[in-house]
Parts: C-alpha cells; sequence; structure tokens
C-alpha cells in the first residue's frame, strides 16, 4: 500500500518563531529592536551630516569614504532590524553580516586620509613615510581587506544553510579579511605614534618647524586630533573582537553574545563615526588645504609659516 499520501514534504518547510526553536536560527537570540533601531538612527543623522559638510566644506574624498561605511551601517543594522521578526531569514543575516563587516574598512580610509594632512600641518620632515603615502599604502590595504571580506561574504550567501564546509571556506576568508584589517591598523598606529614621538624629540632639539605651531592650539584642531585617536582605538576593538566571533563559527558563544555585539560591534563604530562628525576636518582645514596635493598643501604652509614668523619678529621688534 503506497503512503505517499501520509508523507510530510519538508523541502519547503520553512522555520518560524512558533514552529521552530531558536537553535535552528541563524543567530541563536532574538536581535533588539530598540537597539537596532537606536543605531540605525544614530547612523542615519550621522549621514545626513556628514553629506551637508562634506558638500559645504566640498571634502569630496573624505565625503565618499565616511559616507559608504554609513550607508553599509544603516543596510546592516536595517538587516538586523529585519532579524527581530525573522530570526530564520539567511538573506537578513547576510545583509548584515557582509554590511557590517565591510563598513569600518571605508571609515578607515577616511582616517588615512585625513592623517597624511595632519603630518603635513605639522612637519613632514618627522615622518617615516611621505604624507600621501600614508593614504595611497593603507588603502590599497583596505582594499585587499574589502576583496577578501567581500569574496568571503559572496561565497557564504552561496553556500547557503546546507553546504557546511563551502559555508566554513567563506567564513574563513571573511576572517582573513579582518585580520588583514587588525594587521593594517597596527602598522598604522605604530607609524602613527613614531611620527608622534619623533615630533616631540624634533621639537624638544630646538629644531624649527614649518607651521605656525599656534593655530594648532585650538579646541577645534585638539578636537580633531583627537577624533582621529577615538575613532582609530574603537575600529581597532572592534575589529579584534569581530575576528574572534567570527572564528568561533556562527554557532559560538561570542557569536551568539547579544550585549558583546551592542557594545563592541555597535557602540565602537557609533563612537568612531561620532567623533569623526564632530570634528569633521572641513571645520580645521580650509578647501583649498584639503583638496590640494601634498606638495602643494606643503609649499602652501611654508609660505604661510615663513609669513608667521616675519610677523612675529616684526612685533618683537615693536
Amino acid at each position: 500500500m503506497s503512503t505517499n499520501s501520509t508523507t510530510t514534504d519538508t523541502s519547503t518547510f520553512v522555520c518560524t518563531l512558533q514552529t521552530c526553536s531558536l537553535d535552528y536560527a541563524m543567530i541563536h537570540y532574538i536581535p533588539s529592536l530598540a537597539g537596532n533601531a537606536l543605531f540605525l538612527a544614530l547612523f542615519c543623522v550621522a549621514a545626513v551630516i556628514h553629506l551637508f559638510l562634506g558638500v559645504w566644506h566640498r571634502t569630496t574624498s573624505y565625503l565618499v569614504a565616511v559616507m559608504g561605511g554609513l550607508l553599509l551601517e544603516i543596510i546592516g543594522y536595517a538587516g538586523r532590524i529585519s532579524l527581530h521578526d525573522d530570526p530564520f531569514s539567511f538573506n537578513a543575516f547576510l545583509q548584515y553580516l557582509i554590511c557590517l563587516t565591510l563598513a569600518p574598512a571605508f571609515i578607515c580610509a577616511a582616517i588615512y586620509l585625513c592623517f597624511g594632512r595632519v603630518v603635513i600641518e605639522y612637519d613632514a620632515r618627522c615622518s617615516r613615510l611621505a604624507p600621501a603615502t600614508y593614504s595611497k599604502v593603507f588603502i590599497a590595504c583596505d582594499l585587499v581587506c574589502l576583496i577578501l571580506q567581500s569574496a568571503g561574504g559572496a561565497i557564504t550567501s552561496t553556500a547557503g544553510t546546507d553546504n557546511t564546509s563551502l559555508r566554513d571556506l567563506g567564513i574563513d576568508i571573511m576572517i582573513a579579511g579582518l585580520a588583514c584589517q587588525v594587521v593594517s591598523l597596527v602598522a598604522f598606529m605604530a607609524l602613527a605614534g613614531d611620527f608622534a614621538l619623533r615630533l616631540r624629540r624634533h621639537h624638544a632639539q630646538g629644531s624649527a618647524s614649518l607651521l605656525p605651531v599656534d593655530w594648532h592650539a585650538g579646541w577645534k584642531w585638539r578636537g580633531f586630533l583627537i577624533g582621529l585617536i577615538v575613532a582609530t582605538t574603537t575600529i581597532f576593538i572592534r575589529s579584534c573582537f569581530r575576528v574572534a566571533e567570527l572564528k568561533g563559527g556562527f554557532g559560538s558563544a561570542l557569536a551568539n553574545d547579544q550585549v558583546a555585539f551592542m557594545i563592541l560591534e555597535g557602540v565602537m563604530m557609533i563612537l568612531a563615526c561620532g567623533v569623526m562628525t564632530a570634528f569633521h576636518p572641513g571645520l580645521v582645514l580650509s578647501r583649498e588645504r584639503w583638496n590640494a596635493s601634498a606638495q602643494q598643501q606643503l609649499k602652501l604652509h611654508q609660505v604661510e609659516s615663513r609669513s608667521s614668523q616675519i610677523e612675529m619678529i616684526q612685533r618683537s621688534g615693536v
């Protein structure tokens, strides 16, 4: 006797909160609607402010880099909000995973663009690299990180939920991209710290600065520098967390710890984008300074420095 009439077809079965345990979900908890909506709103506000400031101050390269990161953050948290309603959605899971993994690389690119200009504003002679080299080298490193993370995300998305070996390969490639980002940030922080020490030593020895130092004593400039330090540190902390999170796999305790994710991913990136919004480079650097080439910026500062020194001599002689 045939049993086809009583056989259950499971090929089209879809899990819901009413029919399946969260153990079968993409993440083993229901993402906080309030927390993720708050992060989404904050990133949207930052995006609107950056768009206005970027257009007003014409800091095009900075605007493109930061907006790329902010848009990915917005899309990623929209995915997490979708997971609140359907934690079994593979598409929403990939949306959040890939977008939030890629976003910090764009913010890092903005930091590198700023630091090259900071080197010129102080004293390029104290830097081990030419000012323009910082953005070229480290943005190239970011590009490699993005390619690895994107490739890993693409492999993970095509693997689906059944092909675990292919999905694990995608995760490993994403981890490699994140690890490269951590190494790149460590190298950048080492060079930035070295520049600060060499600059201090240079000035302590009484060497003449190329720059009008008094201009850099204002709170806006100090806030800008502190903002870059805070953004770099928080992104570094976040990147270390994501490497550890993905290394254990999607089923690990860390990958399913919502509090750790909200603090070490969400709060860290909110802080990074927040300080880069509050202390936008357009508030301290003129349009000409930002958009000029490295050589043009250096020449501009040398002229300003000489003018400032002549003015000080004239005042002292009065």
